[in-house]
């Protein structure tokens, strides 16, 4: 890991890190390895003692990090909890494809976000809320779940991932 350069501005440093937090590969795993080589037709499977499959953690990711976005953005709509946050049903090859395919494409909007938004501003829809304060929800969201998935893989037989 290369460190950042030590002549960044204030406001340089914070978007350094806030992608860099996002990314993870410091301190939390990168997603792209957490999320990479699993076999599609082991993404249902469960441990015993798990109440969620890879694919549950995996939509659940995906939908609550699309709904961060939709907060910041001021394209909200209230949701039900735990309905909407979760799956009801197993994942195909094509679920999971396009779930993990969703997961990374908000987690660029998100760092670009990051990289161009004033992070300390009130979201003007939302009092009290900023950028900043989404940004970090997400990625403290994100390292949770990813530390739930590499610990489910580990008890399935599928850690560490395949070399990329």
């Amino acid at each position: 890991m290369t460190p950042p350069p030590t002549s960044l501005a204030p406001d340089d440093r914070l978007r350094h890190e806030g992608t860099a937090l996002l990314r993870g590969a410091q301190a939390h795993v990168d997603a792209h390895a957490a999320l990479g080589g699993i076999p599609p037709d082991r993404v249902n499977d469960r441990a015993d003692g798990w109440e969620h499959s890879l694919w549950d953690l995996m939509e659940h990711l995906r939908f609550a990090q699309a709904d961060i976005l939709e907060f910041v953005r001021g394209d909200y709509h209230d949701k039900d909890w735990p309905a909407d946050y979760w799956p009801e049903r197993d994942a195909s090859a094509d679920d999971w494809r396009q779930s993990r395919a969703g997961f990374f494409r908000d987690l660029d909007a998100l760092v670009d976000l990051v990289q161009t938004a004033d992070l300390t501003a009130e979201l003007p829809h939302a009092p009290g809320y900023t950028v900043l304060r989404q940004v970090l929800l997400a990625a403290d969201h994100n390292a949770y779940h990813l530390g739930q998935i590499v610990a489910l893989r580990r008890l399935l037989g599928l850690w560490p991932p395949p070399e990329r």
